[in-house]
Protein backbone atom coordinates (compact mmCIF):
# COMPACT_ATOMS: atom_id res chain seq x y z
CA UNK A 1 0.00 0.00 0.00
CA UNK A 2 1.45 3.33 -0.79
CA UNK A 3 1.88 5.45 1.90
CA UNK A 4 0.58 8.78 -0.03
CA UNK A 5 -2.96 8.87 -0.29
CA UNK A 6 -4.50 8.46 -3.78
CA UNK A 7 -6.64 10.48 -5.57
CA UNK A 8 -7.19 11.33 -8.51
CA UNK A 9 -8.00 15.17 -10.07
CA UNK A 10 -11.43 16.08 -12.14
CA UNK A 11 -9.83 16.12 -15.13
CA UNK A 12 -8.44 12.87 -15.16
CA UNK A 13 -11.91 11.19 -14.04
CA UNK A 14 -13.29 13.08 -16.42
CA UNK A 15 -11.26 11.52 -19.16
CA UNK A 16 -11.32 7.99 -18.04
CA UNK A 17 -15.09 8.15 -18.21
CA UNK A 18 -17.80 6.38 -16.07
CA UNK A 19 -16.68 3.18 -17.32
CA UNK A 20 -13.55 3.46 -16.10
CA UNK A 21 -13.25 4.42 -12.74
CA UNK A 22 -9.99 3.76 -10.94
CA UNK A 23 -10.46 0.56 -8.49
CA UNK A 24 -9.48 3.37 -5.64
CA UNK A 25 -12.18 4.67 -6.18
CA UNK A 26 -14.50 1.78 -6.36
CA UNK A 27 -14.84 0.60 -2.15
CA UNK A 28 -15.54 -3.13 -2.96
CA UNK A 29 -12.38 -3.57 -4.76
CA UNK A 30 -10.59 -3.26 -1.80
CA UNK A 31 -10.26 -3.25 2.05
CA UNK A 32 -12.24 -0.62 3.11
CA UNK A 33 -10.86 2.72 5.27
CA UNK A 34 -13.54 3.40 8.75
CA UNK A 35 -12.60 7.75 8.16
CA UNK A 36 -15.36 9.57 9.81
CA UNK A 37 -18.24 8.97 7.00
CA UNK A 38 -17.09 5.42 6.16
CA UNK A 39 -18.18 5.15 10.46
CA UNK A 40 -21.32 6.86 9.31
CA UNK A 41 -21.92 4.86 6.56
CA UNK A 42 -20.92 1.24 7.64
CA UNK A 43 -22.09 1.48 11.02
CA UNK A 44 -25.89 1.27 11.56
CA UNK A 45 -25.31 2.42 15.35
CA UNK A 46 -23.60 5.87 14.34
CA UNK A 47 -24.96 8.96 14.33
CA UNK A 48 -27.50 10.06 11.65
CA UNK A 49 -29.80 7.38 10.55
CA UNK A 50 -28.51 3.77 10.15
CA UNK A 51 -30.78 1.26 9.74
CA UNK A 52 -32.00 1.08 13.44
CA UNK A 53 -32.92 4.34 13.81
CA UNK A 54 -34.91 4.35 10.46
CA UNK A 55 -36.03 0.70 11.53
CA UNK A 56 -37.93 3.11 14.19
CA UNK A 57 -39.72 5.44 11.78
CA UNK A 58 -43.22 4.36 12.20
CA UNK A 59 -45.02 5.84 15.21
CA UNK A 60 -44.98 3.60 18.10
CA UNK A 61 -43.03 0.90 16.63
CA UNK A 62 -40.32 -1.53 18.79
CA UNK A 63 -37.17 -2.82 17.35
CA UNK A 64 -36.07 -6.62 18.25
CA UNK A 65 -32.05 -6.73 17.37
CA UNK A 66 -31.01 -10.10 16.67
CA UNK A 67 -27.24 -10.08 16.66
CA UNK A 68 -23.87 -11.41 18.43
CA UNK A 69 -22.98 -8.58 21.39
CA UNK A 70 -20.59 -7.13 18.73
CA UNK A 71 -23.25 -6.07 16.77
CA UNK A 72 -25.80 -5.19 19.27
CA UNK A 73 -23.77 -2.84 21.02
CA UNK A 74 -23.23 -0.42 18.81
CA UNK A 75 -26.89 0.75 19.67
CA UNK A 76 -26.44 1.47 23.24
CA UNK A 77 -26.01 5.22 22.40
CA UNK A 78 -29.16 5.54 20.53
CA UNK A 79 -30.73 3.65 22.96
CA UNK A 80 -29.76 6.61 25.38
CA UNK A 81 -31.69 9.78 23.68
CA UNK A 82 -35.33 10.24 25.00
CA UNK A 83 -37.28 9.35 22.35
CA UNK A 84 -35.97 5.94 21.88
CA UNK A 85 -36.41 4.76 25.61
CA UNK A 86 -38.28 1.50 25.61
CA UNK A 87 -37.66 0.55 22.05
CA UNK A 88 -34.87 -1.51 21.65
CA UNK A 89 -35.09 -4.91 22.90
CA UNK A 90 -31.76 -7.28 22.22
CA UNK A 91 -31.79 -11.18 21.59
CA UNK A 92 -28.16 -12.12 21.90
CA UNK A 93 -26.53 -14.95 19.59
CA UNK A 94 -23.96 -16.92 21.05
CA UNK A 95 -21.68 -19.44 18.74
CA UNK A 96 -24.23 -22.73 19.02
CA UNK A 97 -26.96 -19.83 17.28
CA UNK A 98 -24.68 -18.65 15.07
CA UNK A 99 -23.50 -22.23 14.19
CA UNK A 100 -27.20 -24.22 13.90
CA UNK A 101 -29.26 -21.29 13.17
CA UNK A 102 -31.72 -22.43 16.57
CA UNK A 103 -31.88 -18.79 17.71
CA UNK A 104 -34.47 -18.75 14.83
CA UNK A 105 -37.00 -20.75 16.79
CA UNK A 106 -36.39 -18.31 19.86
CA UNK A 107 -37.69 -14.87 17.85
CA UNK A 108 -41.17 -15.67 18.01
CA UNK A 109 -41.49 -15.57 21.73
CA UNK A 110 -38.99 -13.08 21.68
CA UNK A 111 -41.27 -10.87 20.24
CA UNK A 112 -44.03 -12.11 22.78
CA UNK A 113 -42.13 -11.18 25.66
CA UNK A 114 -41.21 -7.62 24.57
CA UNK A 115 -44.82 -6.91 23.43
CA UNK A 116 -46.12 -8.50 26.67
CA UNK A 117 -43.35 -6.67 29.00
CA UNK A 118 -44.87 -2.96 27.12
CA UNK A 119 -47.53 -1.02 28.84
CA UNK A 120 -49.01 0.24 25.65
CA UNK A 121 -49.22 -2.22 22.50
CA UNK A 122 -46.68 -1.26 19.72
CA UNK A 123 -47.81 -0.68 16.33
CA UNK A 124 -45.21 -2.98 14.81
CA UNK A 125 -42.21 -4.94 15.30
CA UNK A 126 -39.17 -4.25 13.66
CA UNK A 127 -36.49 -7.37 13.89
CA UNK A 128 -33.24 -6.20 12.51
CA UNK A 129 -30.85 -8.48 11.72
CA UNK A 130 -27.01 -8.29 10.87
CA UNK A 131 -24.49 -10.31 8.53
CA UNK A 132 -24.46 -13.56 10.04
CA UNK A 133 -28.35 -14.29 9.07
CA UNK A 134 -27.26 -13.10 5.43
CA UNK A 135 -24.80 -15.29 5.77
CA UNK A 136 -27.15 -17.87 7.59
CA UNK A 137 -29.67 -18.00 4.04
CA UNK A 138 -32.20 -16.93 6.44
CA UNK A 139 -35.60 -16.37 5.56
CA UNK A 140 -36.59 -13.57 7.75
CA UNK A 141 -40.23 -13.09 6.09
CA UNK A 142 -40.92 -16.31 6.82
CA UNK A 143 -39.55 -15.57 10.72
CA UNK A 144 -41.94 -12.37 10.73
CA UNK A 145 -44.69 -14.63 10.38
CA UNK A 146 -44.08 -16.99 13.13
CA UNK A 147 -44.43 -14.07 15.16
CA UNK A 148 -47.07 -12.03 13.72
CA UNK A 149 -49.20 -15.30 14.38
CA UNK A 150 -48.28 -14.71 18.44
CA UNK A 151 -49.03 -11.23 19.04
CA UNK A 152 -51.58 -10.54 16.46
CA UNK A 153 -49.77 -7.25 15.18
CA UNK A 154 -47.42 -6.81 12.06
CA UNK A 155 -43.84 -8.07 12.63
CA UNK A 156 -41.25 -6.75 9.92
CA UNK A 157 -37.99 -7.35 8.96
CA UNK A 158 -34.77 -5.03 8.93
CA UNK A 159 -31.82 -5.90 7.62
CA UNK A 160 -28.30 -4.54 8.85
CA UNK A 161 -26.15 -6.21 5.83
CA UNK A 162 -23.06 -4.70 5.16
CA UNK A 163 -22.65 -7.46 3.01
CA UNK A 164 -25.56 -5.96 0.21
CA UNK A 165 -24.38 -2.10 0.74
CA UNK A 166 -22.96 -2.71 -3.02
CA UNK A 167 -25.89 -5.14 -4.43
CA UNK A 168 -29.09 -3.63 -6.11
CA UNK A 169 -31.05 -3.26 -2.64
CA UNK A 170 -28.72 -2.07 0.24
CA UNK A 171 -29.95 -2.05 3.59
CA UNK A 172 -31.07 2.18 3.41
CA UNK A 173 -33.44 1.10 0.32
CA UNK A 174 -34.39 -2.06 2.07
CA UNK A 175 -35.87 -0.17 5.71
CA UNK A 176 -37.48 2.63 3.47
CA UNK A 177 -39.48 -0.28 1.44
CA UNK A 178 -40.08 -1.88 4.95
CA UNK A 179 -41.64 0.87 6.60
CA UNK A 180 -44.31 1.79 4.05
CA UNK A 181 -44.75 -2.06 3.52
CA UNK A 182 -47.98 -2.06 6.42
CA UNK A 183 -49.93 0.60 4.39
CA UNK A 184 -53.17 -0.72 2.57
CA UNK A 185 -55.09 0.66 -0.44
CA UNK A 186 -57.94 3.29 0.68
CA UNK A 187 -59.53 5.94 -1.19
CA UNK A 188 -57.05 8.61 -2.62
CA UNK A 189 -57.74 12.26 -1.73
CA UNK A 190 -56.66 14.80 -4.75
CA UNK A 191 -55.16 17.20 -1.88
CA UNK A 192 -52.80 14.89 -0.59
CA UNK A 193 -49.41 14.67 -1.03
CA UNK A 194 -46.46 12.54 0.57
CA UNK A 195 -42.90 13.02 0.73
CA UNK A 196 -40.39 10.44 0.39
CA UNK A 197 -36.74 9.50 0.96
CA UNK A 198 -35.22 11.28 4.56
CA UNK A 199 -36.51 9.77 7.88
CA UNK A 200 -36.51 13.20 9.01
CA UNK A 201 -38.64 16.08 8.06
CA UNK A 202 -38.07 19.25 5.91
CA UNK A 203 -37.26 21.92 7.57
CA UNK A 204 -40.21 23.92 8.39
CA UNK A 205 -39.79 26.59 6.43
CA UNK A 206 -38.89 24.89 3.26
CA UNK A 207 -40.72 26.86 0.34
CA UNK A 208 -41.86 23.45 -0.75
CA UNK A 209 -44.71 23.37 1.52
CA UNK A 210 -45.72 26.36 0.74
CA UNK A 211 -45.75 25.86 -3.20
CA UNK A 212 -47.50 22.63 -2.80
CA UNK A 213 -50.15 24.27 -0.75
CA UNK A 214 -50.33 27.43 -3.45
CA UNK A 215 -51.62 24.51 -6.12
CA UNK A 216 -54.29 23.38 -3.74
CA UNK A 217 -52.40 20.69 -1.99
CA UNK A 218 -54.23 20.49 1.43
CA UNK A 219 -52.22 17.75 3.04
CA UNK A 220 -48.62 17.03 3.03
CA UNK A 221 -47.58 13.68 4.27
CA UNK A 222 -44.11 13.13 5.84
CA UNK A 223 -43.42 9.95 8.01
CA UNK A 224 -41.51 12.13 10.55
CA UNK A 225 -44.43 14.21 11.18
CA UNK A 226 -46.98 11.44 11.97
CA UNK A 227 -48.11 11.66 15.15
CA UNK A 228 -49.28 7.93 15.62
CA UNK A 229 -49.99 4.86 13.53
CA UNK A 230 -53.44 5.77 12.66
CA UNK A 231 -51.79 9.12 10.87
CA UNK A 232 -49.23 7.14 9.40
CA UNK A 233 -52.29 4.97 7.52
CA UNK A 234 -53.35 7.80 5.82
CA UNK A 235 -50.16 7.86 3.95
CA UNK A 236 -52.13 5.39 1.28
CA UNK A 237 -54.54 8.15 0.36
CA UNK A 238 -51.99 10.34 -1.50
CA UNK A 239 -52.92 11.58 -4.98
CA UNK A 240 -49.03 11.33 -5.65
CA UNK A 241 -45.83 10.89 -3.95
CA UNK A 242 -42.62 13.42 -4.29
CA UNK A 243 -39.68 11.01 -4.20
CA UNK A 244 -36.67 13.30 -2.73
CA UNK A 245 -33.97 10.72 -2.22
CA UNK A 246 -32.76 8.06 -4.76
CA UNK A 247 -32.50 5.62 -2.08
CA UNK A 248 -36.61 5.44 -1.52
CA UNK A 249 -37.17 4.43 -5.06
CA UNK A 250 -37.94 0.92 -4.26
CA UNK A 251 -40.47 2.39 -1.97
CA UNK A 252 -42.20 4.63 -4.31
CA UNK A 253 -42.29 1.95 -6.78
CA UNK A 254 -44.32 -0.46 -4.05
CA UNK A 255 -46.43 2.46 -3.65
CA UNK A 256 -47.47 2.24 -7.69
CA UNK A 257 -47.63 -1.44 -7.38
CA UNK A 258 -49.59 -1.92 -4.21
CA UNK A 259 -51.48 1.45 -3.93
CA UNK A 260 -51.99 2.72 -6.91
CA UNK A 261 -49.66 5.73 -5.69
CA UNK A 262 -47.45 6.99 -8.88
CA UNK A 263 -44.55 9.32 -8.02
CA UNK A 264 -42.36 11.88 -9.36
CA UNK A 265 -38.73 12.32 -8.44
CA UNK A 266 -36.84 15.31 -7.17
CA UNK A 267 -33.23 16.11 -6.50
CA UNK A 268 -31.54 18.38 -3.69
CA UNK A 269 -29.65 20.33 -5.68
CA UNK A 270 -27.84 23.41 -4.51
CA UNK A 271 -27.35 25.32 -7.85
CA UNK A 272 -30.12 28.35 -8.05
CA UNK A 273 -30.79 27.63 -11.84
CA UNK A 274 -31.15 24.03 -11.24
CA UNK A 275 -33.75 24.13 -8.83
CA UNK A 276 -35.76 26.54 -10.77
CA UNK A 277 -35.38 24.37 -13.96
CA UNK A 278 -36.86 21.48 -11.77
CA UNK A 279 -39.71 23.33 -10.14
CA UNK A 280 -40.81 23.92 -13.26
CA UNK A 281 -40.70 20.35 -14.67
CA UNK A 282 -42.39 19.61 -11.55
CA UNK A 283 -44.83 22.14 -12.47
CA UNK A 284 -45.55 21.25 -16.04
CA UNK A 285 -46.14 17.37 -14.92
CA UNK A 286 -48.43 18.48 -12.65
CA UNK A 287 -50.51 21.16 -14.89
CA UNK A 288 -50.06 23.68 -12.51
CA UNK A 289 -47.93 26.31 -12.35
CA UNK A 290 -46.58 28.46 -9.13
CA UNK A 291 -44.40 31.82 -8.28
CA UNK A 292 -41.38 31.07 -6.88
CA UNK A 293 -39.60 34.24 -7.46
CA UNK A 294 -38.95 35.54 -3.80
CA UNK A 295 -37.90 32.08 -2.66
CA UNK A 296 -35.16 31.96 -5.73
CA UNK A 297 -34.46 36.02 -5.25
CA UNK A 298 -33.83 35.29 -1.14
CA UNK A 299 -31.36 32.45 -2.12
CA UNK A 300 -29.42 34.64 -4.79
CA UNK A 301 -28.93 37.40 -2.17
CA UNK A 302 -27.53 35.02 0.48
CA UNK A 303 -25.02 34.10 -2.41
CA UNK A 304 -24.29 36.99 -3.54
CA UNK A 305 -24.05 38.94 -0.05
CA UNK A 306 -21.82 36.08 1.47
CA UNK A 307 -19.13 36.45 -1.81
CA UNK A 308 -19.54 40.15 -1.56
CA UNK A 309 -18.09 39.65 2.02
CA UNK A 310 -15.41 37.08 1.66
CA UNK A 311 -14.37 36.90 -1.70
CA UNK A 312 -13.76 33.58 -3.97
CA UNK A 313 -12.59 31.42 -0.73
CA UNK A 314 -11.52 27.89 -1.08
CA UNK A 315 -13.33 25.16 -0.10
CA UNK A 316 -12.80 21.59 0.63
CA UNK A 317 -16.29 19.29 0.15
CA UNK A 318 -17.23 16.49 1.76
CA UNK A 319 -19.91 13.48 1.30
CA UNK A 320 -21.15 13.10 5.19
CA UNK A 321 -23.31 15.86 4.97
CA UNK A 322 -26.90 17.04 3.80
CA UNK A 323 -26.25 16.84 -0.34
CA UNK A 324 -24.15 15.41 -2.92
CA UNK A 325 -20.49 16.14 -2.70
CA UNK A 326 -20.15 17.25 -6.60
CA UNK A 327 -23.23 18.90 -6.86
CA UNK A 328 -22.41 21.22 -4.01
CA UNK A 329 -18.77 21.59 -5.29
CA UNK A 330 -19.91 22.24 -8.68
CA UNK A 331 -22.60 24.80 -7.53
CA UNK A 332 -19.93 26.34 -5.39
CA UNK A 333 -17.71 26.97 -8.40
CA UNK A 334 -20.19 28.45 -10.63
CA UNK A 335 -20.95 30.94 -7.89
CA UNK A 336 -17.23 31.91 -8.04
CA UNK A 337 -15.82 30.41 -5.27
CA UNK A 338 -12.76 27.80 -5.54
CA UNK A 339 -12.75 24.02 -4.85
CA UNK A 340 -9.36 22.50 -3.91
CA UNK A 341 -10.82 18.88 -2.71
CA UNK A 342 -13.98 16.37 -2.71
CA UNK A 343 -14.43 13.64 -0.79
CA UNK A 344 -16.87 11.45 -2.19
CA UNK A 345 -17.83 8.25 -4.02
CA UNK A 346 -18.79 8.30 -7.67
CA UNK A 347 -21.73 6.93 -9.08
CA UNK A 348 -23.45 7.51 -12.49
CA UNK A 349 -25.41 9.80 -11.15
CA UNK A 350 -23.05 12.52 -9.81
CA UNK A 351 -20.63 11.95 -12.49
CA UNK A 352 -21.75 14.30 -14.95
CA UNK A 353 -21.25 17.09 -12.04
CA UNK A 354 -17.92 15.92 -12.20
CA UNK A 355 -17.39 16.37 -16.07
CA UNK A 356 -19.03 20.07 -15.68
CA UNK A 357 -16.73 20.56 -12.31
CA UNK A 358 -13.78 19.47 -14.72
CA UNK A 359 -14.49 22.25 -17.19
CA UNK A 360 -13.96 25.08 -14.63
CA UNK A 361 -11.63 23.64 -12.16
CA UNK A 362 -9.60 20.67 -13.73
CA UNK A 363 -7.39 20.45 -10.91
CA UNK A 364 -9.65 19.65 -8.28
CA UNK A 365 -8.51 16.67 -6.33
CA UNK A 366 -10.64 14.15 -5.45
CA UNK A 367 -10.38 11.29 -2.52
CA UNK A 368 -12.33 8.29 -1.43
CA UNK A 369 -13.32 8.30 1.93
CA UNK A 370 -12.87 4.54 1.57
CA UNK A 371 -9.51 4.09 0.25
CA UNK A 372 -7.13 2.64 3.00
CA UNK A 373 -4.78 5.11 2.17
CA UNK A 374 -6.37 7.98 3.67
CA UNK A 375 -5.00 6.87 6.51
CA UNK A 376 -1.73 9.04 5.33
CA UNK A 377 -3.72 12.26 4.08
CA UNK A 378 -1.83 15.45 5.02
CA UNK A 379 -3.71 18.63 4.40
CA UNK A 380 -0.25 20.61 4.14
CA UNK A 381 -0.70 19.66 0.58
CA UNK A 382 -3.73 21.32 0.22
CA UNK A 383 -5.56 24.80 0.52
CA UNK A 384 -8.68 25.06 2.21
CA UNK A 385 -10.30 28.58 3.85
CA UNK A 386 -13.66 26.31 4.88
CA UNK A 387 -14.91 22.75 4.85
CA UNK A 388 -18.42 21.65 4.74
CA UNK A 389 -18.79 17.68 5.55
CA UNK A 390 -18.31 16.32 8.80
CA UNK A 391 -15.26 14.19 6.79
CA UNK A 392 -13.78 17.43 5.17
CA UNK A 393 -13.61 18.83 8.73
CA UNK A 394 -11.84 15.98 9.98
CA UNK A 395 -9.37 16.54 7.16
CA UNK A 396 -9.07 19.60 7.86
CA UNK A 397 -9.36 20.20 11.54
CA UNK A 398 -7.62 24.01 12.08
CA UNK A 399 -10.00 24.98 9.23
CA UNK A 400 -13.24 26.46 10.13
CA UNK A 401 -15.84 23.83 9.77
CA UNK A 402 -19.72 23.47 8.73
CA UNK A 403 -20.87 19.57 9.33
CA UNK A 404 -24.32 20.84 7.46
CA UNK A 405 -25.44 16.87 8.70
CA UNK A 406 -28.60 17.38 11.12
CA UNK A 407 -31.62 15.54 10.83
CA UNK A 408 -33.62 17.88 9.68
CA UNK A 409 -33.28 18.16 5.81
CA UNK A 410 -32.47 21.07 3.84
CA UNK A 411 -34.23 21.45 0.48
CA UNK A 412 -34.81 23.85 -2.33
CA UNK A 413 -33.82 27.59 -2.24
CA UNK A 414 -34.35 27.76 1.38
CA UNK A 415 -31.54 25.35 1.53
CA UNK A 416 -29.19 27.14 -0.09
CA UNK A 417 -30.01 30.09 1.88
CA UNK A 418 -29.64 28.39 4.99
CA UNK A 419 -26.25 26.54 4.22
CA UNK A 420 -25.08 30.38 3.51
CA UNK A 421 -26.30 31.70 6.31
CA UNK A 422 -24.66 29.09 8.66
CA UNK A 423 -21.18 29.31 6.73
CA UNK A 424 -21.28 33.39 7.45
CA UNK A 425 -21.81 32.57 11.09
CA UNK A 426 -18.99 29.84 10.89
CA UNK A 427 -17.07 32.53 9.44
CA UNK A 428 -17.89 35.11 12.04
Amino acid sequence: MSNKPVFYTVSELSARGMDNIPSEMISNTHLIYSSPAALAFNSPGAEGFGVKRAGLAIPDSVMLIVAPGCCGRNTSLISSMPQYRNRFFYLMMDETDIVTGRHLKKIPKAVEEVCSSLEKKPSVVMICITCVDALLGTDMERVCRKAEERVNLPVRPCYMYALTREGRKPPMVHVRQSLYSLLKPSRKKGNVVNLLGFFAHLEDDCELYDLLHSIGVKTIHELSRCRDYEEYLTMSQANFNLVLHPEARFAASDFEKRLNIPSIELTRLYQIDKIQNQYRALCSALGVSWDDTKYREEAENAVRSFYEKHGSLTFAVGECMNGDAFELSLALLRYGFQVSEIYGTITAENFIYLKKIAELSGNTRVYSNLEPTMLYYDCSETTADVTIGKDAGYYHAGCPNLPWNRDIQPYGYKGLTQLFRELEEVLS
